[in-house]
């Protein structure tokens, strides 16, 4: 059984957003989907979120897709960093890597201080796909420009998405649920 993990971002949970609709929808195609908890925005640290997952290490293998959202998707970043499993493939949704403007850029630092590993990065998935949008008010477009850039792929570009969240009407993500599925 294949196994999918959907990291949120700050302020986030499980049931938000478009989360709840691609569980469903991956656990119809066989997944064994894990939503994690991440402490925020008190104790959001790099080393707790870390803490998490591990309670999920069992999960994580070579049919595992990771999924994140906004500063889930600077964690999965990190994750693919340190653990030396190459995974399926990594979704990434409107994450900040470091690019100004980004709206908790401060808060963010634990996660996106220090410079990625992009070369370790890109070895430990088989395939990315970033997604990202002109208007989002809190992670602004250059840091899926430069993300794509990074792991050698072309932008999944978004017109007018926002931050991909339910305030932008993303309760279900059809577009990545597709990129999700392409052999």
């Amino acid at each position: 059984m294949a196994n999918a993990f959907i990291f949120h971002g700050t302020e986030g949970y499980p049931e938000e957003n478009w989360f709840p609709w691609l569980k469903g929808q991956l656990e119809s195609l066989d997944y064994r989907v894990i939503v994690p908890q991440f402490p925020t925005p008190k104790d959001q640290t790099l080393e707790n979120w870390f803490k998490v997952l591990d309670e999920y290490k069992d999960a994580y293998n070579e049919d595992t897709i990771l999924i994140g959202h906004s500063l889930g998707g600077a964690f999965l970043l990190r994750v693919l960093e340190k653990y030396d499993t190459r995974v399926k493939g990594a979704y990434i949704v409107s994450a900040p890597i470091g690019v100004k403007p980004i709206l908790n850029y401060e808060g963010d630092q634990p996660f996106i201080g220090k410079p990625f590993d992009w070369e370790r990065i890109r070895n430990n998935a088989e395939k990315f796909c970033v997604f990202h949008s002109n208007d989002d008010p809190y992670v602004s477009l250059g840091n899926g420009q430069q993300l794509a850039e990074h792991l050698g792929i072309e932008l999944t570009f978004v017109e007018n998405a926002g931050h991909f969240n339910a305030k932008a009407g993303y309760l279900e993500f059809p577009l990545l649920l597709d990129k999700i599925t392409q052999k």
